[in-house]
């Protein structure tokens, strides 16, 4: 049986063989393991394991992409025919090109993605069990949505064919594991829900089992009996895990694509203050052990960590190789793609760097204000930049959190709570993307 990298060498070549001028090819290979219990039942056990691939070729200014989950060798040759049969229909697209030799990365730096320790169903299970029994056993707790434990590992292959020889031919793996856990406490009309989760590359860094079912119980405790607010004008402290929302709604408004569509509220923000001085947000692919980390991004561009906001003034835009073309500048090395689709940018691991004052400090000079945990709904809006979404948490009197709240929106422009915003000093990286807690001096909040 051919190696995965062999597979991507003998497309290209199949590829070429059938009229394509130059190509590229990734193969994604899966293996996904999960297991769910619900109130103290297990639920489901599912495994997974898939091979898949995409081609993509070049015939002067056209291109088309193929893919499929059969690389046998006739199957391939099939998969090559068929790209290089629909690109000689396709529009032409001078933007699309493959990236430069010069480019392309060189070294693949070991990122330590990988966790060669994989689990048995058993630990997994095990895992769900010890994180709801957890949860349960506090007292306030009546019912579970369920716990989840998973783990997967992926192969990634990218090959570039450009049109002499085999330019690029570099793969990766990496792992990930997770557990989480959903509960309710209360009674009747008045019941909450809240979760907590733990998701990381290696299983040593998973947080134990309980503390997620530990941290689940005692959020959902928190939001009983939640009070109405009135409307009004207050700060608004984001808990890191809805302040990370708004970083992934800067990565979507600054991506090369929102941009050459004129479709993005920061349009014509480039090198222009759009945050507060002092706030650094930085991309960096190459953290260790990242959630979003890769060694090259999806075009085979060297990457690195890059800074996107300096100092309150946006830095860069995300790029790739089309939209770079389309905004005559150069790709910043963030193009990501499936196996079916051209590549597009996006970020890797995003995140803001930390402030100097704590949360408490944060907020003790708040005299009514909303500490924000939760928000739901569809209404932020990244060519206008207005933000309003539903939400939930905990009001703020004196400087201190009080009680529960809920049906409540929270709304502003993106713009204003941009230039506003004051970062702690807690961050940690959980996600992909993070921040430490966050304040914004003035939102509205509407209520009764």
């Amino acid at each position: 049986m051919l190696e995965p990298l062999d597979i991507v060498s003998q497309l290209l070549g199949l590829a070429r063989i059938s009229g394509a001028d130059a190509a590229d090819t990734v193969l994604f290979d899966t293996t996904d393991v999960s297991t769910t219990r619900r109130m103290g039942k297990p639920e489901g056990l599912e495994r997974a394991e898939s091979k898949a691939i995409g081609l993509r070729v070049f015939i002067g200014q056209q291109s088309a992409i193929v893919s499929g989950t059969d690389t046998d060798k006739a199957a391939l040759a099939e998969l090559a025919e068929r790209a290089v049969a629909m690109a000689k229909v396709t529009t032409v697209d001078p933007d699309s090109t493959l990236a430069p030799q010069a480019f392309l990365a060189s070294k693949v730096p070991d990122l330590d993605l990988f966790d060669s320790d994989e689990p048995d169903v058993e630990w997994l299970s095990g895992q769900c069990q010890e994180a709801e029994e957890a949860a349960l056993g506090v007292k306030g707790i009546t019912n579970s949505e369920g716990a989840d434990a998973n783990y997967s590992k992926n192969t990634i292959c990218l090959g570039i064919h450009n049109g002499k020889s085999i330019g690029f031919a570099h793969s990766y793996r990496s792992s990930h594991f997770s557990i989480s856990v959903s509960v309710l406490a209360g009674e009747g009309t008045n019941m909450e829900r809240d979760y907590d989760y733990t998701s990381t590359r290696f299983r040593e860094d998973l947080e134990e089992a309980e503390t997620v079912g530990l941290n689940a119980s005692a959020r959902a405790i928190k939001r009983l009996n939640p009070r109405k607010v009135a409307t009004c004008q207050v700060p608004v402290i984001f808990d890191p895990r809805v302040g990370r929302s708004l970083l992934s709604t800067l990565a979507g408004a600054i991506s090369g694509g929102s941009i050459a569509r004129g479709s993005s509220f920061l349009k014509d923000s480039l090198h222009k203050d759009i945050f507060a001085p002092g706030i650094t947000i930085v991309d960096d692919p190459h953290r260790l052990r990242g959630l979003g980390s890769r060694p090259f991004d999806a075009e085979g561009v060297k990457n690195g960590k890059k800074i996107i906001v300096d100092n309150g003034v946006l830095a860069t835009w995300l790029l790739d190789m089309r939209t770079a073309n389309k905004l005559g500048m150069t790709t910043t090395g963030h193009a990501t793609r499936g196996v079916a689709s051209p590549p597009s940018p996006s970020a890797s691991n995003l995140y803001m760097e930390k402030g100097a004052l704590t949360p408490a400090e944060l907020i003790e000079d708040i005299e009514s204000g909303l500490y924000l945990t939760e928000t739901f709904g569809m209404g932020i809006n990244t060519t206008t930049g207005d933000y309003s979404q539903g939400a939930a948490g905990f009001w703020i009197e004196r400087g201190k959190i009080t009680y529960p709240v809920s049906e409540i929106t929270v709304a502003g422009n993106l713009r204003d709570m941009f230039k506003t915003i004051t970062p702690a000093n807690d961050l940690v990286f959980r996600y992909a993307t993070n921040t430490p807690t966050l304040r914004i001096n003035s939102m509205t909040v509407a209520g009764t």
